[in-house]
């Protein structure tokens, strides 16, 4: 079962469930989204709705299986190595005009605004776990000083 946003905030001891049911009212009536009118009502952070947003599409998304993925050349070439590390994205294939992005949970808001902004194509995202994002943004962009460390934010220390 896929968790409403509202949920997720109580869940992350943000909101309420008493304050959940006032943005449900006033949704009612104003038909303005949960996020939006948790952040206007009770202060709550647009960092804090968008780790709720996020959690619930990992939910409805499922994970994605990098390692199995076929990727096109085309699709690769929509961004810079630069890009791809700094924003946790990796461009997988075109399916027709629409391209798959893939990027984790924990970068899903950002990885979105930036695609929204670069793109010109409708983009459909996935989500895979941040080792395995990594693993492959270090066999598609080489970039020096990237490490796995980056995107799954463990640092490797020498013993």
């Amino acid at each position: 079962m896929v968790l409403r946003i509202g949920d997720l905030l109580v869940r992350q001891g943000v909101l309420t469930q008493e304050q959940v049911e006032d943005i449900l009212i006033e949704q009612r009536t104003a038909g303005r989204p949960f996020g939006e009118l948790a952040e206007r009502l009770f202060g709550v952070s647009t960092r804090d709705v968008e780790r709720a947003w996020a959690e619930q599409y990992s939910q409805i998304t499922g994970g994605y299986d990098l390692h199995s993925a076929r990727f096109d050349s085309e699709a690769l070439a929509t961004v810079s190595a630069r890009q791809a590390w700094q924003f946790r994205i990796l461009p997988v294939r075109f399916a027709g005009d629409e391209l798959t992005v893939c990027t984790v949970k924990d970068h899903l808001a950002r990885a979105l605004r930036f695609v929204g902004w670069k793109m010109e194509c409708p983009c459909h995202f996935v989500l895979a776990e941040p080792e395995e994002l990594a693993q492959m943004l270090i066999r598609h962009f080489p970039l020096a000083g990237a490490s796995v460390g980056m995107v799954t934010g463990k640092t490797i220390t020498a013993a």
